[in-house]
């Protein structure tokens, strides 16, 4: 196995004009499009096109794949972030997301600051940060089941029956290891404080491009995370007698079957999320996420 390389996205000053935003919401929240009809009237003021939408609406899809959005903003917290960031990632369109709930992540902005730094973002005067995305391919045989692109992490783990499932991974076409556990995680600098920090797992700075691999309560199996460089390719094997499960970005799961493999290497897309904080803003995060939640820090 080559030795692991630390590689960095590099964040750029980004002044293209924004005329044309789309600010979208997670179905069935209703709080959240009233903020978002606040936010477009403010817009409007301000000179700028402006629709108000959910993440499930076909027409939206439709409309990003056609170019005419400039800009998302996501509205509420970091999974209506992940369901904005399917949307974008493949134009190339960056989000900005606007924290409504909880601590998010991967919000910039909150409910009480928004109205002072949208002006910044119509003046350009903000940055784009390029996050690494995975691919993960499910296979059966030489059959591709399925093909998923993947901004936090993609879990391979057991179903409904209460039991470990075994699981083996392959690096670079050699075996890393085989684990007896409740799953396997895989996942991004982006994903490092998401499910797999739940786990223990350790926190990557996002601008990083590595591939962090997590198991979810091993048993007598190696219990340390492992990260791998940019390049390598995980194959990710199942051996169980009973269901098993590929899950990504914590949508609803796929059936994996005996044998059938998952596949995941790094991703020619990237999501693009737009920051105005000076650099150094993820500790600062972070440390404000470790003082509301201190039971992370026993791990």
């Amino acid at each position: 196995m080559r030795p692991i390389k630390l590689r960095y996205n590099k964040e750029t000053m980004s002044t293209p004009s924004v005329h044309r935003i789309a600010i979208v919401v997670r179905p069935g929240s209703t709080d959240t499009l009233s903020e978002g009809a606040v936010i477009q009237q403010w817009l409007k003021s301000h000179g700028v096109s402006s629709t108000v939408t959910t993440t499930d609406n076909q027409h939206l899809r439709r409309k990003i794949s056609q170019g005419e959005y400039d800009l998302l903003i996501a509205l509420g917290g970091d999974g209506t972030m992940l369901r904005a960031g399917h949307l974008a990632a493949p134009q190339g369109l960056p989000i900005l997301g606007i924290n409504l709930g909880k601590f998010g992540f991967l919000m910039q902005l909150s409910r009480e600051d928004w109205a002072d730094t949208l002006p910044r973002l119509l003046a350009g005067d903000y940055k784009v940060e390029n996050r690494m995305m995975l691919q993960a391919q499910q296979w059966r045989g030489d059959e591709r089941l399925r093909t998923s692109q993947v901004i936090n992490e993609v879990v391979v783990a057991r179903g409904q029956v209460v039991r470990p499932i075994r699981i083996h991974a392959e690096v670079d076409g050699y075996p890393l290891a085989s684990y007896v556990a409740d799953g396997l995680i895989a996942s991004t600098p982006t994903g490092s404080t998401a499910y797999a920090l739940a786990v223990g797992g350790p926190i990557m700075p996002p601008e990083l491009r590595n591939i962090l691999i997590m198991p979810v309560a091993p048993h007598l199996s190696m219990d340390r995370a492992v990260i791998l460089p940019e390049g390598a390719s995980v194959v990710i094997t199942v051996d169980s007698d009973h269901e098993a499960v590929m899950s990504v970005d914590g949508h609803e799961p796929a059936l994996i079957s005996n044998q059938d493999r998952v596949t995941v290497t790094a991703s020619d897309l990237s999501v693009k999320f737009v920051v105005f904080q000076e650099p150094g803003y993820f500790y600062r995060n972070l440390s404000n996420y470790m003082e509301q939640n201190p039971s992370i820090g026993d791990f």
